[in-house]
């Protein structure tokens, strides 16, 4: 059975990573609503916990790019212990499958062929965005090719296999069109399975819509056929979707907190391509187009700071944890010589995707590379509450939706020795910074003056992380108020928990 859309139910995100990680701290774990439990004389009597580490409190690989040259990546769930990968390749000419018992691990794994596009007539066009499902039993891999000579006449297919193992290429049947019920150009469909009934989304022009491509959905009646009408369920009517070209593509699908969250893709395949998010009631009927709702702004987009421009195409995997995953593609330039399309550098990416308090996802903003792994600062008390930026004010808020904002690296410190910095994971090169006991973001080098002013010692033990100013002569730690961060004397206030 396809394991993409697995249903959480245990508060938002499913699972509770935070409950886990504080219960990693001696905290206890959270109630539901993300209290803090009350530690009983059971609790005090437990054996400690260990204390995790940074990369193990984001739970996710920080490999930036994960797997280069690979556009539209989509990663499976793990699957007898493998994570099998495939993408669009620049040639666009073949379908390919990696496997790797880890995230990380597929970027240096083998890479199969499993089927190459033939020299003249149908599918011997461009090869577009495949996706890998496991299906009762039985791999399919969904993609789009155009024919020999018109390469842009795209159209739907799937290919099979029953071996185990989906990077054997002798397990793989010759490609079967899936047909909807008018035209050409259609291309990037996913498959998801949802209260028993397996749906088919894809994008595609109709003739009728003065667009390049909307979004459609279907029941299937079986892997490889739709099984009545096609749905428009979303159009390129705002601002953003059209940019370049008016476009709704790449839909990805996940079910969590009571609702079917389907992201997709929007505008020219260059930086100015994002990511948009449409959300519907789990109860509702998929097929209804009011059923969905369209979030007004990109949920996911370029982002200078990093250097990460044109994110997109994603896919949604979990961790062995039961953290989820967002798999896309991204380039580390924004400036594009000729078409996009077949700039070579759409890197495959990954990064974790973590759950606001009403159960909605914050994809934050693509990070890039970095000394540490990206972590959130939470009073310890107070675990909905985060340790922000906007600019270079910092302060302390509950139910922040800016991940960006509240995402930290702590890197070794700009003083040196055994001292870290907390460095803005969405502003590299910005630093926490210590001036007459104000904390604020300021942008710093290694050796530069006050380079003391942002630089810590740190202890991180069974209460928390707690971080000690050097350039401080009165040691002065750093304290969370109701919403201020401050510096002053160790206790309470100055342990955080990370997430």
């Amino acid at each position: 059975m396809d394991t993409t859309t697995t249903t959480v139910t245990d508060g938002p995100g499913g699972p509770s990573r935070r409950s886990m990680l504080m219960a990693g701290l001696g905290l206890g774990a959270l109630a539901p609503l993300g209290l803090a439990a009350t530690a009983g004389p059971a609790a005090a009597a437990a054996a400690p916990q260990p204390v995790l580490t940074d990369a193990q409190v984001y739970g996710v690989t920080t490999r930036d790019p994960l797997v280069l040259n690979r556009a539209d990546p989509f990663v499976t769930p793990r699957t007898d212990g493998t994570y099998f990968f495939t993408g669009s390749v620049p040639e666009y000419d073949r379908l390919v499958v990696r496997g790797a018992p880890t995230l990380e691990g597929l970027a240096d794994a083998e890479e199969s062929v499993i089927w190459r596009r033939p020299t003249s007539g149908v599918t011997g066009g461009y090869v577009w965005a495949p996706e890998l499902h496991r299906i009762d039993g039985r791999w399919y891999v969904y993609f789009a090719a155009g024919d020999a000579g018109a390469p842009f006449d795209i159209r739907m297919y799937v290919v099979e296999s029953a071996l185990a193992d989906p990077r054997d290429p002798a397990g793989w049947s010759a490609p079967r069109e899936v047909t909807t019920p008018w035209g050409s150009f259609k291309l990037d469909a996913t498959t998801f399975a949802h209260r028993g009934q397996r749906y088919y989304v894809w994008a595609q022009a109709e003739p009728e819509i003065a667009v390049n491509t909307s979004l459609y959905i279907a029941r299937m009646s079986s892997p490889s056929d739709i099984a009545d009408e096609p749905v428009r369920i979303s159009t390129p009517t705002l601002a953003w979707e059209r940019q370049g070209f008016a476009v709704n593509e790449g839909a990805a699908v996940l079910v969590r907190n009571g609702r079917v969250f389907m992201t997709y893709s929007a505008s020219a395949t260059d930086a100015r391509y994002a990511m948009g998010l449409l959300t519907a009631d789990e109860d509702a009927d998929l097929l209804d187009p009011a059923s969905w709702s369209k979030s007004p702004e990109p949920v996911f987009r370029s982002h200078a700071p990093t250097s990460r421009f044109g994110p997109g195409h994603n896919s949604f995997t979990t961790t062995p944890e039961g953290l989820d995953v967002m798999v896309f593609h991204a380039r580390d330039y924004e400036q594009i010589t000729g078409d996009p399309l077949f700039d070579p550098n759409r890197h495959a990416r990954v990064q974790r995707l973590y759950w606001a308090h009403d159960g909605t996802p914050l994809f934050g903003v693509p990070l890039g590379a970095g000394a540490a792994p990206p972590v959130r600062l939470s009073p310890v008390a107070r675990p909905q509450s985060f340790v922000r930026h906007r600019g270079d004010v910092v302060s302390v808020d509950p139910n922040v939706r800016e991940l960006g904002q509240t995402q930290w690296r702590l890197v070794p410190g700009l003083d040196g020795g055994a001292t870290v910095s907390v460095e803005s994971a969405d502003t590299p090169g910005s630093y926490l910074r210590v001036v007459d006991g104000t904390v604020r973001l300021e942008a710093l080098a290694a050796g530069a003056e006050g380079a003391a002013q942002a630089s810590f010692l740190r202890t991180t033990d069974e209460r928390g992380t707690a971080l000690q100013l050097v350039g401080d002569p009165r040691g002065g730690w750093l304290r969370h108020g109701s919403r201020t961060l401050t510096t002053g004397r160790q206790g309470a206030l100055s342990w955080f928990a990370l997430s």
